[in-house]
């Protein structure tokens, strides 16, 4: 690789901080799972469309297959591996396995990343497309999480199960 098209990248990773020698056009994707061995975050679609490479990047929801790395020099990267806090799940994550909200569980990752990225935008008052009231905090109802989630592929059609959770895992 000529040193034009190649930069160094430190990202801090579930709490472990990392330093990686990457191609310009080297995706966050690609660089935690091909680079660094992070493989909590799945390759779907590669298009942006699944969500199943979803993770929080600096505490927001972010389909890394369509980032690129060098973007997010010095950035905090959790992915579903990171959420939990020793032994104990995270609370979202504990609700997808009390509502079976997984079946393969290859988009399970995603959806666990993208429903706490989706509760944070929901408490900070974030409406959206179906939000009723804009004047006020958009109500946590299946029509909402749907909405919200929409951009998370199950191909188990998991739904019902998912909107369980992300019911408790609000809670």
């Amino acid at each position: 690789m000529e040193s034009a098209h190649v930069s160094e990248v430190r990202l801090c990773v579930d709490g472990v901080d990392h330093t990686a020698r990457i191609d310009n056009r080297t995706t966050v994707l690609d660089l935690l799972r091909e680079h660094l061995g992070v493989t909590a975050p799945k390759k779907g679609c590669d298009h942006g469309q699944c969500g199943s490479c979803t993770v929080l990047l600096d505490g927001r929801r972010v389909t890394t297959c369509l980032s690129f790395a060098v973007a997010h020099d010095g950035a905090e990267i959790v992915t579903a591996a990171g959420l939990a806090s020793g032994d104990d799940l995270h609370p979202v994550a504990q609700a997808f396995l009390d509502h079976d909200g997984f079946q393969c569980g290859y988009c399970t990752p995603g959806q666990i990343c993208s429903a706490i990225g989706m509760l944070d935008e929901l408490k900070s008052g974030a409406p959206s497309h179906v939000t009723d009231d804009l004047e006020d905090t958009p109500e946590l109802t299946d029509e909402e999480i749907r909405e919200r989630m929409s951009g998370n592929l199950c191909r188990c059609a998991a739904y019902p199960n998912i909107v369980a959770a992300i019911h408790q895992g609000a809670r």
